[in-house]
């Protein structure tokens, strides 16, 4: 019998969370080990490149496409992963410039 999930490597996604999930912030310990520990699996049935071998694989994949709503633990970790890395994240900065550039001379005559 197959274990639902199963994979060989833990899951790292440096380009969004190059200092791992539990040190971002984003998600609690208990999501950040579930991302790190399955989600080599989640990925994979999410992009299609995997077959779900078990019932809880073929719901997930079922909320993967879209057909149900997030249930699961699992499924509600992934969906808040998805949502993350889609999300633009945009940083905003104030600055000033000062110099002799921006201020008026006058002269006395």
């Amino acid at each position: 019998m197959s274990t639902s999930f199963s994979v060989t490597r833990r899951f790292f996604d440096d380009k969004n969370y190059p200092r791992g999930f539990s040190r971002h912030g984003d998600y609690t310990i208990k999501e950040a080990q579930t991302l790190e520990q399955y989600g080599q699996a989640f990925k994979a049935l999410d992009l299609g490149q995997r077959e779900p071998v078990t019932e809880e694989e073929v719901s997930f994949v079922a909320f993967c496409r879209g057909e149900r709503s997030a249930e699961t633990f699992f499924e509600k970790t992934w969906a808040k992963y998805c949502s993350n890395i889609s999300s633009v994240k945009r940083v905003y900065t104030l600055s000033a410039v000062v110099g002799a550039d921006n201020i008026d001379e006058f002269t006395a005559e």
